[in-house]
Protein backbone atom coordinates (compact mmCIF):
# COMPACT_ATOMS: atom_id res chain seq x y z
CA UNK A 1 0.00 0.00 0.00
CA UNK A 2 2.55 2.45 0.83
CA UNK A 3 3.63 3.54 -2.66
CA UNK A 4 7.29 4.03 -2.63
CA UNK A 5 9.55 6.55 -4.71
CA UNK A 6 6.78 9.39 -3.82
CA UNK A 7 5.37 12.08 -1.78
CA UNK A 8 1.89 10.61 -0.32
CA UNK A 9 -1.16 13.64 0.04
CA UNK A 10 -2.71 13.01 3.39
CA UNK A 11 -6.21 14.18 2.91
CA UNK A 12 -7.90 12.43 5.94
CA UNK A 13 -7.28 11.79 9.88
CA UNK A 14 -7.92 7.76 8.82
CA UNK A 15 -5.57 8.48 5.96
CA UNK A 16 -2.74 9.52 8.09
CA UNK A 17 -3.21 7.31 10.73
CA UNK A 18 -3.04 4.48 8.38
CA UNK A 19 0.08 5.55 7.10
CA UNK A 20 2.00 6.14 10.08
CA UNK A 21 0.47 2.70 10.87
CA UNK A 22 2.50 1.32 8.03
CA UNK A 23 5.50 3.34 8.19
CA UNK A 24 5.90 2.29 12.02
CA UNK A 25 5.67 -1.11 11.11
CA UNK A 26 7.86 -1.48 8.52
CA UNK A 27 10.56 0.74 10.65
CA UNK A 28 11.52 2.73 7.71
CA UNK A 29 12.26 6.65 8.32
CA UNK A 30 8.81 8.62 7.74
CA UNK A 31 9.40 12.62 7.00
CA UNK A 32 6.19 14.20 7.08
CA UNK A 33 6.10 17.52 5.21
CA UNK A 34 3.78 20.08 7.02
CA UNK A 35 2.92 22.79 4.02
CA UNK A 36 -0.29 25.00 3.08
CA UNK A 37 -1.82 25.90 -0.60
CA UNK A 38 -1.04 29.66 0.73
CA UNK A 39 2.76 29.03 1.79
CA UNK A 40 5.18 30.16 -0.99
CA UNK A 41 8.54 28.67 0.50
CA UNK A 42 6.32 25.66 0.16
CA UNK A 43 5.70 25.87 -3.65
CA UNK A 44 9.57 26.03 -4.24
CA UNK A 45 10.42 23.34 -2.16
CA UNK A 46 7.86 20.83 -3.34
CA UNK A 47 9.24 19.32 -6.64
CA UNK A 48 12.54 19.10 -5.01
CA UNK A 49 11.16 16.64 -2.10
CA UNK A 50 9.26 14.83 -5.10
CA UNK A 51 12.63 14.39 -6.71
CA UNK A 52 14.30 12.97 -3.44
CA UNK A 53 11.44 10.73 -2.65
CA UNK A 54 11.65 9.26 -6.15
CA UNK A 55 15.88 8.70 -5.10
CA UNK A 56 14.92 7.40 -1.98
CA UNK A 57 12.50 4.63 -1.88
CA UNK A 58 13.19 3.47 1.38
CA UNK A 59 12.11 6.55 3.24
CA UNK A 60 8.56 7.00 3.18
CA UNK A 61 7.43 10.88 2.38
CA UNK A 62 3.94 11.85 3.72
CA UNK A 63 2.56 15.21 3.12
CA UNK A 64 0.28 17.23 5.64
CA UNK A 65 -1.56 20.56 4.45
CA UNK A 66 -2.00 22.12 7.74
CA UNK A 67 -5.25 23.69 6.95
CA UNK A 68 -6.67 20.30 6.32
CA UNK A 69 -5.70 18.67 8.76
CA UNK A 70 -5.25 20.85 12.00
CA UNK A 71 -4.93 18.29 14.68
CA UNK A 72 -2.36 16.43 12.85
CA UNK A 73 -0.11 19.93 12.61
CA UNK A 74 -1.43 20.80 16.06
CA UNK A 75 -0.43 17.08 17.39
CA UNK A 76 3.71 17.97 16.00
CA UNK A 77 3.25 21.54 16.99
CA UNK A 78 3.91 23.03 13.98
CA UNK A 79 4.21 26.52 13.61
CA UNK A 80 6.23 27.89 10.50
CA UNK A 81 5.87 26.18 6.64
CA UNK A 82 7.09 24.21 5.44
CA UNK A 83 7.89 21.84 8.33
CA UNK A 84 9.49 18.58 8.24
CA UNK A 85 9.27 16.27 10.98
CA UNK A 86 11.46 12.54 10.68
CA UNK A 87 9.67 9.81 12.25
CA UNK A 88 11.11 6.27 13.46
CA UNK A 89 8.62 3.86 14.58
CA UNK A 90 6.34 6.82 15.76
CA UNK A 91 8.99 8.97 17.93
CA UNK A 92 9.96 11.91 16.56
CA UNK A 93 14.09 11.53 15.70
CA UNK A 94 14.63 15.37 13.91
CA UNK A 95 12.45 18.38 12.66
CA UNK A 96 13.48 20.79 9.97
CA UNK A 97 11.63 23.94 9.59
CA UNK A 98 11.97 26.49 6.33
CA UNK A 99 12.22 25.18 2.87
CA UNK A 100 16.28 24.62 3.34
CA UNK A 101 17.16 22.18 0.29
CA UNK A 102 20.40 20.95 1.72
CA UNK A 103 19.40 20.84 5.26
CA UNK A 104 16.73 18.48 4.27
CA UNK A 105 18.62 16.45 2.04
CA UNK A 106 21.23 15.80 5.12
CA UNK A 107 18.86 15.07 7.40
CA UNK A 108 16.93 12.74 5.11
CA UNK A 109 20.34 11.03 4.23
CA UNK A 110 21.77 10.87 7.76
CA UNK A 111 18.53 9.46 9.08
CA UNK A 112 18.01 6.80 6.13
CA UNK A 113 21.66 5.71 6.63
CA UNK A 114 20.26 5.08 10.17
CA UNK A 115 17.53 3.19 9.50
CA UNK A 116 19.27 1.30 6.63
CA UNK A 117 22.38 -0.08 9.16
CA UNK A 118 19.71 -0.75 12.12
Amino acid sequence: MAEEGQVISCHTVDAWKLHMQNGNESKKLVVVYFTASWCGPCRTIAPILAEIAKKMPEVTFLKVDVDELTTVAEEYEVQAMPTFVFLKEGKVVDTVVGAKKDELQLTIAKHATATAAA
